[in-house]
């Protein structure tokens, strides 16, 4: 297989010839790294492998695109040729120019100790690798399979870097300071204190928040707290997982959203897809964090938006094609689509959301606070270990 010239032309895609991550690009054979991965149908999730549907298999990888390379429990790898598989996405290749995003906002330099959290596939940890030397790396995922598949495909391309299996969220590798840098490639409620713990004096880390698009930096301050910003770069990635699969959805909870609710109100706004309108949606996630939002077309090919919160808390939304009138009905001890509301009408008076270049401030025991005056909001989320609650 001709690789070379795709990984060049990826690199010309995500990066410049005088980037330092260039020739990690170039010289990295994203392909081994992800021998099978899945695709989406109508039916569910099928796999895609080198024995079969060849060109789309070996052009893929360098292509600027997120590769799922886990559905629910399953990996690729030991999905059936034509198997259907359905569940949500659980670990995948992230597409390059995001991992390059995190990675240069790490800051990287010579003699850096990194953490990556999130093997995944290892392409993350192999541009590193190239860049500072396999000494110089480790990486960490919760998923053990994860970790022996991408310490013997890191090992076929030439790059040894000490990987782990463990809880991004608890207690991390090599002691207190132990790390220069930790670069995350799965998103946090808020900063845990173990990353605190193992940032060496001055280090920096680099995050997104779960459910939001937001990216944070911060650099170790001398009370062992951190303080950095939110980046003006949006990313999302999967949240961390401390099992084999993320929780089951609110199934029940969305019949419930089918009936009449305690209050039935006119919006002013039509429905949008919130998870689609990334800032709305970060706001909304730090407000209200754990929403899950389900989008569909009414009977008279309107569109219509559920919320839904494991509080009971529940709204449905209806814009009508002809009149675009937008009816909610909303039920338990919260009004959700009215937090949505609040914050579109926030947007529209001030011409923006507070998030881009907020100010992050970390206290050594973990609290997490956003501010940009006059707004500030502390994270919920995890406990003082950084353990999610």
């Amino acid at each position: 297989m001709m690789w070379r010239e795709r990984s060049a032309s990826l690199a010309e895609e995500i990066t410049h010839p005088g980037s330092g991550w260039w020739l990690p690009v170039v010289e990295t054979p994203r392909h081994v790294l992800v021998p099978r991965y899945f695709i989406a149908g109508p039916k569910g999730w099928t796999v895609v492998e080198s024995g079969a549907e060849r060109r789309a298999w070996a052009r893929a990888p360098y292509r600027d695109v997120t590769l799922v390379t886990r559905v629910g429990p399953l990996h690729a790898d030991h999905a059936e040729p034509g198997q259907t598989v359905t569940g949500h996405p659980t670990s995948s290749s992230t597409l390059p120019s995001l991992v390059l995003t995190m990675l240069r906002h790490g800051r990287l330099h010579p003699g850096t100790r990194v953490l990556i959290v999130g093997t995944g596939t290892g392409y993350s940890t192999a541009l590193t690798c190239r860049r500072l030397g396999s000494r110089q790396v480790t990486t960490l995922d919760v998923d053990p399979y994860l970790g022996e598949a991408a310490t013997e495909r890191l090992d076929r391309i030439g790059h040894a870097p000490t990987v782990v299996t463990g809880d991004a969220t608890g207690p991390l590798p090599g002691g207190d300071g132990a790390f220069d840098r930790i670069v995350s490639m799965v998103s946090v409620p808020k900063i845990p204190t173990s990353w605190l713990h193992a940032l060496a004096p001055g280090g920096r880390l680099v995050t997104t928040l779960a459910d939001t698009s937001l990216i944070i930096t911060a650099d170790k301050t001398p009370d062992g707290g951190a303080q950095g910003r939110v980046e003006p770069d949006q990313a999302a990635f999967m949240a961390a997982r401390t099992g084999p699969d993320y929780p089951s959805g609110l199934d029940d909870l969305f019949e419930t959203a089918g009936g009449e609710g305690e209050f039935v109100t006119r919006s002013s706004f039509p429905v949008i897809d919130v998870m689609a309108s990334w800032e709305i949606w970060s706001m909304l996630s730090l407000t209200a964090p754990g929403i899950e939002h389900r989008t569909g077309v009414g009977d008279d090919g309107g569109s219509m938006a559920w919320m839904l919160h494991a509080d009971g808390s529940w709204a449905r939304a209806h814009t009508t094609r002809v009149t675009s009138v937008t009816t909610v009905h909303q039920g338990g001890p919260r009004r959700l689509y009215d937090l949505l509301d609040k914050i579109r009408w926030r947007w529209i008076r001030d011409g923006h959301l507070p998030l881009g270049g907020a100010r992050v401030t970390v206290t050594p025991d973990g609290e997490t606070t956003l501010s940009r005056a006059p707004w500030t909001l502390t994270l919920e989320g995890g406990d003082d270990d950084g353990r999610p609650a």
